[in-house]
């Protein structure tokens, strides 16, 4: 008796932290999407093109540094407006199980 109250009070604590967890409060804010539009882009991919073919050698650490932060923030800024869907390895196995089984 005590054995099955105590996991059903850890099933309860397992299934309420999740829900927690799965409560992102990024996710929350669907509605706000970062889209950008066709002239952001190009000037974003213009400005990556001219990181890019500088010549670093004459630069000091500093501003090689600034220009890599800015390359990377740039690049995060056209992955956000892609709409790239990640899927996790569990999922993809859920997945492909029902389509296994539904076939």
């Amino acid at each position: 008796m005590k054995r099955t109250i105590f996991f059903v009070i850890v099933m309860i604590f397992t299934m309420s932290s999740t829900i927690v967890i799965a409560a992102d409060r990024k996710s929350n804010s669907v509605a706000t999407e970062n889209k950008l539009s066709e002239v952001e882009l190009s000037r974003l991919t213009n400005r990556a093109e001219e990181i890019r073919n500088l010549d670093k050698s004459d630069m000091t650490v500093k501003e090689n540094r600034e220009l890599k932060k800015e390359a990377r923030d740039i690049d995060k800024n056209v992955a956000k407006s892609g709409g790239t869907i990640y899927i996790g390895a569990a999922a993809l196995i859920l997945i492909i199980l029902l389509i296994i089984v539904l076939v």
